[in-house]
């Protein structure tokens, strides 16, 4: 009921930097409290990158502290993670999560199909 897209995955060299985007789209009216950015590398699992709350908290993987920073958009139900100082561990699938709730509705969360990022050593 809640669709998620991500954006911005590419191609970079180890100490670049990428912007990725998350928007989540309904039919319905929502809100989204929470986000969060989950990577998974081949072979491995998924795991968590950054989250932010509805208050604004913020949290990281160890792996991402300084480098990669997760906000909100100006835009209603966006996010991003600026991901800065690449390194070729980062590679990995990365997929958005929103957490809300729709009016009338109920609570949801939604994943997006991810997008890829590569970095080059």
């Amino acid at each position: 009921q809640v669709q998620v897209v991500e954006s911005g995955g590419g191609l970079v060299q180890a100490g670049g930097s990428l912007r990725l985007s998350c928007a989540a789209t309904s039919q319905f009216v929502f809100d989204t409290n929470a986000w969060a950015w989950y990577r998974q590398a081949p072979g491995k699992q998924r795991e968590l990158v950054a989250q932010i709350s509805d208050g604004y908290n913020t949290n990281y993987a160890d792996s991402v502290k300084g480098r990669f920073t997760i906000s909100r958009g100006y835009a209603k139900n966006t996010a991003y993670l600026q991901m800065n100082s690449l390194k070729p561990e980062d590679t990995a699938v990365y997929y958005c999560n929103a957490d809300g709730r729709i009016l009338g509705r109920g609570d949801f969360n939604s994943w997006g199909q991810g997008t890829q990022v590569t970095v080059s050593s």
